[in-house]
């Protein structure tokens, strides 16, 4: 996907407006990987660059969430039989998608719910296309949105602080190495993180004992 004008363009002039373009076209359904956005961002930051880390993650956050809108939006629009053929065809192979990506992303938001917009975003081959099964369950947009904002923010601030650490470290034309080889095992280990945070949540909610609403009501004559 680097092979586009507009994207190889964006890359080679990156300040707050390109990172939301990228950032956009990363969360739709096309292949492109945020790693390569938000990390050398930050790394040039680090390095005396005119961007500050912040806005850095706030504009692809932005972007995130505009892209994660048009996922949305077309699958409600084009419905489940339409998403798997287009997947499927070889426009959807250009894109690199297929049925079994849909599919995986459609079971992963299913067995966990909402709460999958969130942790979707930091799994490596579910990010991009989670919004596409919740477009196609109808998900509330106002949760939507949240969920996508926190998961997207969340992996943005991985990606930025990463960038930011190996400036000095590592010579930038080795930076995307480096930031690939870490950014899957950190992601993976949050989802690990909530994923404990949200049973422990369950586990205690479970062992609540029940309020009997109809206690000391009375009695009919």
């Amino acid at each position: 996907m680097e092979s586009f004008p507009l994207i190889e363009w964006c890359l080679e002039n990156l300040n707050y407006l390109t990172i939301f373009i990228l950032m956009i076209i990363e969360s739709s359904f096309v292949p492109f990987p945020s790693e390569i956005v938000i990390p050398p961002a930050a790394y040039m930051a680090a390095s005396g660059g005119d961007m500050h880390l912040g806005l850095i993650i706030l504009s692809g956050t932005l972007g995130a969430m505009v892209g994660a809108l048009i996922n949305y939006g077309l699958s409600i629009f084009l419905g489940r039989p339409i998403i798997y053929r287009f997947a499927s065809s070889r426009v959807g192979a250009f894109f690199l998608l297929d049925a079994k990506k849909i599919e995986d992303a459609e079971h992963f938001f299913v067995k966990h719910g909402a709460i999958a917009t969130f942790t979707g975003r930091l799994v490596p081959g579910i990010r991009q296309l989670i919004s596409i099964p919740a477009g196609l369950a109808r998900m509330p947009i106002p949760s939507f949105l949240l969920y996508t904002a926190l998961g997207a923010g969340a992996w943005n601030v991985v990606l930025a602080l990463l960038g930011w650490y190996l400036e000095g470290v590592v010579p930038r034309e080795q930076l995307n190495e480096y930031v690939s080889r870490y950014s899957h095992e950190i992601g993976l280990g949050i989802v690990i993180v909530v994923a404990a945070i949200l049973g422990v949540i369950i586990y205690k909610a479970s062992k609540r004992p029940k309020v009997d609403l109809t206690a000391g009501e009375p009695e009919d004559d």
